[in-house]
C-alpha cells in the first residue's frame, strides 16, 4: 500500500495555527514523524485562500524538505499552483490533483509530461460527481485520453473514484467498489488512490468506518490511501489485509513490520 501522509493540511486546525503563526518547528516535527513511519508522500495543502496559498505552499515545501527526502504531494484545489510548486521540490513527487473539471488538467499534464512526476485525477467534472460508475469511468476514459496525448503513462496516475460520505450514501460503498473493480480490470498497473476519513465524515467513532472502509477498498483494487500515517491501528490493518489478500508471501511484510514497531505494542 502506498501511504501518503495527510498531517500537514491547513484543514487541520493545529496546522492552520501553525501556519499563521509561521511556526516552522512544528512542521518539521510532523515531516519527520510522517517520514519515519514510512510515509511514500508527504502532502503539503496549505488551505489558505487566493494567492497567499503559494506563498505558504512554498514556506511549507521547504521546511518538508529541510528534514525530509520523501517526494512531495503537492495538494491545492488550484491546479495553477500545484503546477508552479513542481519548481520548489528537490525531487520529483505528486500532484493533488487534476479532474475533469475545466482547464486542470491542461495546466498540469503539459508541466510534467517529459518528468517522473506522477498525478492524482478526480473522477469528476463540469458536471459535479457522477452518480454511476459508468459515468464516473467516462470521465476516467477522457482523463485517460488526455494522459496520452502528453505521454503520461497510466502507472503514473492515481485515480481517485471519488469516496463520499457514508452517512449520505444509500448505497453505501457499494459505487466506489465497483468503479476500483472496473479501473482495476481494465489497467492493473494504474494506481487507485482514496482519502480513508473521507468516509465517515459526520459520523461518531469515525476510526472504525475508515478501517471497514480500507479493507473493503483493497479487496476491491485500492492500492493507495491519503490517511495519517502515525496511526498504528490503521497500519497494522493495512499489513493484515495485504497480507489476508495473499500480496504479503508467508506474511514477511507483516511480521517485519510488527517488528520494527510500525504496528502493535
Amino acid at each position: 500500500m502506498i501511504i501518503i501522509g495527510e498531517k500537514i493540511n491547513g484543514s487541520i486546525p493545529s496546522v492552520a495555527k501553525a501556519i499563521a503563526a509561521k511556526d516552522g518547528d512544528a512542521i518539521r516535527r510532523l515531516a519527520e514523524k510522517q517520514s519515519q513511519a514510512g510515509a511514500a508522500f508527504i502532502d503539503v495543502c496549505a488551505s489558505v485562500p487566493g494567492e497567499a496559498e503559494m506563498e505558504a505552499l512554498a514556506w511549507l515545501i521547504g521546511l518538508v524538505q529541510e528534514v525530509s527526502d520523501v517526494p512531495i504531494s503537492i495538494d491545492s484545489p488550484q491546479a495553477a499552483h500545484c503546477a508552479q510548486a513542481i519548481g520548489l521540490c528537490k525531487k520529483p513527487g505528486l500532484i493533488n490533483s487534476v479532474s475533469g473539471e475545466g482547464d486542470k488538467i491542461r495546466q498540469v499534464f503539459p508541466v510534467i509530461a517529459d518528468t517522473p512526476w506522477q498525478c492524482i485525477a478526480l473522477l469528476c467534472d463540469d458536471l459535479g460527481i457522477p452518480k454511476t460508475v459508468e459515468q464516473r469511468i467516462a470521465v476516467f476514459e477522457r482523463i485517460l485520453e488526455q494522459a496520452a496525448v502528453y505521454k503520461i503513462a497510466p502507472n503514473r496516475l492515481y485515480i481517485d473514484p471519488l469516496v463520499e460520505m457514508l452517512c449520505t450514501a444509500e448505497e453505501g460503498i457499494t459505487l466506489v467498489s465497483d468503479t476500483i473493480k472496473t479501473v482495476r480490470e481494465r489497467y492493473e498497473d494504474i494506481h487507485i488512490i482514496g482519502a480513508a476519513s473521507n468516509v465517515s465524515f459526520n459520523l461518531p467513532a469515525r476510526k472504525y468506518v475508515n478501517q471497514g472502509f480500507l479493507v473493503l477498498a483493497m479487496q476491491a483494487g485500492m492500492d493507495s490511501v491519503i490517511l495519517d500515517p502515525l496511526n498504528k491501528d490503521i497500519q497494522g490493518l493495512i499489513y493484515a489485509t495485504e497480507a489476508l489478500l495473499g500480496q504479503d508471501d508467508f506474511c514477511i511484510e507483516y511480521i517485519g513490520a510488527f517488528r520494527e514497531g510500525r504496528f502493535g505494542k
